[in-house]
């Protein structure tokens, strides 16, 4: 499946390859509770909107802690 072909609801291994990363590492994060999901049913179901967003707060978030250390290491 191409990025213009992605679902707006996705399955746990459709979500993995959407994301770049293993279906082992998804189910971590899902049970670790680090990234959005809802069962539906017994299966795990991931909004692409939703993890769009998720993944926007992740890079800004980074983006934040590696400014705050060059600032402070450049004292």
């Amino acid at each position: 499946m191409s990025m213009t072909e992605t679902r707006e609801v996705m399955d746990i291994r459709e979500a993995s390859e959407y994301l770049g990363v293993s279906r082992e590492t998804l189910y971590k994060y899902v049970y670790e509770e680090r990234i959005p999901a809802f069962k539906l049913g017994n299966r795990w179901k991931f909004k692409k909107t939703i993890l769009d967003r998720w993944m926007e707060r992740q890079s800004t978030q980074f983006e934040q802690r590696g400014n705050r250390r060059l600032r402070a290491t450049a004292r």
